[in-house]
């Protein structure tokens, strides 16, 4: 009985200790929390900085263009015949009066022959009229002829005269459809694929053509712009030429720069844009007709003005600010008005001044007044570190010596990682003032 008695006692005592155990290490658990959250909290924020710039920024307008040749000729026959030579290769660089194809041009080569001969007779004709001609007026003159012969002369001289410029017409037409039996290029360009091949019969007009030429030095792109932007690039267009550049699929790389050309007399109303044409030298090849390119229109560059990494312009219920930091390493909320900005740099038109040193990374930890250690952006001239003023009173040296020993005497400040690790030796952070950063 004593002993049925004893045991559920001394089960009950053990829970109760189990439980207090439990609870008492928990509130140790969370003490050392509460403990190592506000060491945390005491300790500086690393953060990346910028310093603010003074610099000429281009303002672009970017568009996709659609590359189209400056001409193009889809070259045909002017006169019938059988196609005896092909001149061209397909692909190839041709200039004006290149012979691309002959036509058999027998039968054109007699009609000019016969043109010529015609031409002969009637001027023989005409010579033998002007001597009658003056035959006739010397007879009249000592009144031993008759008068209206000599008119009727004279008449028959003028037809003649007009018979033989009727045939200097009729051999300039005949040279000129002989000369339509060597098909030449119109224009500079390149070739494309041949239409029609050597021993076909052509007629004049064919649809079909020979071949096609392009001009694509230099070449032409369309592109649209929103109507919102026009008043801008027309104002900059009517001061002198806008430069163009044509840019790759990744958007930065620039295939070619041009000027330019044409601005449309009217705007789309479907799509609310308006059609402008830029023309490149396409000296390189490195734009086709049919292409579609990425196109950045230049039309203002701001003159030394205030420029941050856009990374620093933060946003709030307020508007937008950036995170300055003082000369007591600390981090302070600025106001800002963004002029403009790209992927990039932000234009700061208020706000901020040259060499203001702004936060880019590191704002979880960030407020208003946040002691913070900062380091330079990766291109900025100076110290790549600086730290931030140890508290008067040594409230953190005591953990700082403590955590040294917990973690091996290396001296790493918990929390931070490698690009942040800096040392705390013989006493270094006594100094309240902050460390200079050039």
């Amino acid at each position: 009985m004593k002993l049925g008695r004893i045991l559920p006692t001394a089960v009950g005592v053990a829970v109760v200790i189990a439980v207090g155990a439990y609870v008492l290490h928990g509130e140790q658990q969370k003490e050392q929390k509460q403990k190592r959250a506000k060491l945390f909290q005491d300790q500086p924020a690393p953060v990346l900085v910028a310093s603010a710039r003074t610099a000429d920024v281009p303002v672009y307008l970017d568009a996709v263009g659609n590359t189209k040749a400056l001409n193009t000729v889809t070259v045909r026959p002017q006169v019938a015949g059988q196609i005896m030579k092909i001149a061209f290769r397909e692909g190839q660089d041709v200039e004006r009066g290149f012979v691309l194809a002959e036509i058999d041009p027998r039968t054109y080569q007699a009609q000019y022959d016969q043109a010529i001969a015609k031409k002969a007779q009637d001027e023989a004709t005409l010579a033998n009229a002007r001597i009658d001609l003056d035959r006739y007026q010397r007879l009249v003159a000592a009144n031993s002829g008759s008068k209206q012969q000599a008119d009727t002369q004279r008449a028959l001289v003028a037809q003649l005269e007009a018979q033989v410029q009727s045939d200097s017409a009729a051999i300039d037409n005949a040279r000129t459809m002989l000369s339509y039996t060597k098909i030449t290029a119109p224009i500079d360009g390149r070739t494309g694929i041949r239409l029609t091949d050597e021993g076909n019969l052509v007629q004049a007009g064919d649809t079909t053509g020979i071949v096609t030429i392009t001009q694509i030095r230099p070449i032409s792109v369309l592109f649209n712009l929103p109507q919102q932007q026009f008043p801008q690039v027309s104002k900059a267009f009517a001061q002198g030429p806008l430069a163009v550049e044509a840019l790759a699929a990744d958007g930065k790389t620039t295939i070619d720069r041009g000027t330019l050309q044409v601005i449309d007399n009217q705007m789309d109303q479907t799509t609310g844009t308006i059609r402008m044409k830029a023309e490149f030298p396409n000296k390189e090849l490195q734009l086709w007709p049919g292409q579609f390119v990425n196109i950045r229109v230049l039309v203002e560059t701001l003159r030394q003005v205030v420029v941050v990494p856009v990374a620093a312009v933060q946003r709030g219920p307020s508007g937008t600010f950036a995170y300055v930091v003082d000369g007591e390493s600390k981090a302070v909320v600025r106001p800002i008005t963004v002029a403009q900005q790209d992927d990039a740099n932000a234009v700061i038109a208020d706000g901020l001044k040259t060499d203001d040193r702004v936060v880019t990374t590191g704002f979880t930890r960030l407020s208003n007044g946040t002691r913070v250690r900062v380091q330079l952006a990766e291109g900025q001239s100076g110290s790549a570190t600086a730290a931030a003023p140890a508290d008067k009173q040594g409230s953190d040296a005591a953990p700082t010596e403590r955590r040294r020993k917990r973690e091996g005497g290396e001296g790493a400040e918990k929390g931070e990682g490698k690009g942040w690790r800096k040392k705390s030796e013989g006493g270094a952070d006594k100094s309240s003032a902050p460390s200079k950063t050039p």
